[in-house]
């Protein structure tokens, strides 16, 4: 259950973080606390699990990265922790994670998204990929976007 500061501040930084040289202290002002109890209960919300993560997340668009590719690969289910690993180590996989397949029609089950300025690079980095996989690879696909989509994190219905 959250507690009233807890919903002030998911409510407070929903949108993001401000965009100042000092965003604690700007949302610690808006709440009437101080900066280090912006900081700490952030900290135990991550530690708690209740926040993933805390970071920026440049605009790969506006920096030129146009060709999005999510790769999809078949690989044995006993082995997808320690291949998703190495494949989501690699340093243009911006995230990679487990799915399940369905079966005759999708035998997919690694998923890494790769972001590239064109097409082939997009298809050089899932040669890589595919190489890393070696003899674990039994298939593979990459889905390329068609369109973008607003992405936003959880939203919560305002209190006040």
């Amino acid at each position: 259950m959250l507690s009233p500061f807890d919903q002030r501040l998911i409510e407070a930084t929903q949108a993001g973080l401000p965009l100042v040289p000092r965003p604690y202290e700007a949302i610690a002002a808006k709440l009437g606390v101080s900066s280090e109890a912006v900081r700490e209960r952030l900290e135990g919300m991550l530690r708690e699990g209740l926040v993933r993560r805390i970071g920026a997340v440049p605009n790969h668009y506006r920096l030129g990265y146009v060709a999005n590719g999510m790769t999809v690969w078949d690989v044995p289910d006993e082995r997808i922790d320690e291949l998703g690993e190495k494949v989501g180590a690699l340093e243009f996989v911006s995230h990679c994670y487990r799915r399940p397949r369905a079966l005759p029609d999708w035998p997919y089950n690694l998923f890494a998204m790769v972001h590239g300025r064109s097409r082939a690079e997009v298809e050089r980095a899932a040669l890589q990929i595919h190489c890393l996989l070696a003899d674990a690879c039994r298939s593979h696909d990459i889905l390329y976007s068609s369109r973008i989509l607003k992405k936003t994190g959880l939203r919560l219905p305002s209190s006040g």
